[in-house]
Formats: structure tokens, C-alpha cells, sequence
């Protein structure tokens, strides 16, 4: 599979996590200033959707148990979760966001 074109930069405010569904893939985006993250859109510990919780700085928080995950890494940071969520790779062309849900890029 392809990078997927997902939506306009303009269309993600910072620090706002964004659900999609790419490619029958849920994902999650967090844009931070230029840098846009991609991340699975389910808790690793409760599997309930990462995008509608917040990103604080520890990187985007559960709403339900609270959790947080490393916006680049998927990497939880505070329990209860204790695996990782997986990311993906984003791409940016002008003001288009693609992302590669195929294949996770930390695993």
C-alpha cells in the first residue's frame, strides 16, 4: 500500500488529535506547528479512540484512564497502558497530508 492523502494541513489546528479512517486503518493526527504525527486511533489498554482525547505534554492522553502515548513513537508514558500504540509515516506535499498506514514505523 501507498500513502494515502488524508486531508489539508490547514485543516488540523495544533495540538487538536483528529480522527480518519485510511485505508480501513483508524488513525489519529496531531499537528505541531509543521509536524504532523500519525498514530493508531485506539488505546493499546482499553481500545477506545485516541482522538478524542488531548495531547498534553507528555504527548495525546486517553480521556478514558488516562493513559498517554509519545506523539513520534506511540511509546506509552503512564500506566495503565504498557504496550505501545503503533505510528505511521506521514508525508507532506504543499498543504496535503498523506499518510502509510501499511506498514506501522515502529515495529
Amino acid at each position: 500500500m501507498t500513502a494515502v492523502r488524508v486531508c489539508s494541513l490547514t485543516d488540523l489546528k495544533d495540538d487538536v488529535p483528529v480522527g480518519f479512517q485510511v485505508s480501513d486503518v483508524p488513525v489519529v493526527l496531531v499537528r505541531q506547528g509543521e509536524q504532523v504525527y500519525a498514530l493508531a486511533d485506539v488505546c493499546s489498554h482499553a481500545e477506545i479512540a485516541l482522538s478524542e482525547g488531548e495531547v498534553t505534554r507528555k504527548g495525546l492522553e486517553c480521556w478514558l484512564h488516562g493513559s498517554c502515548f509519545a506523539l513520534a513513537t506511540g511509546e506509552p508514558s503512564s500506566p495503565p497502558a504498557s504496550e505501545p500504540v503503533d505510528t505511521y509515516a506521514v508525508t507532506i506535499d504543499g498543504d496535503d497530508v498523506y499518510v502509510d498506514p501499511s506498514t506501522p514505523t515502529n515495529r
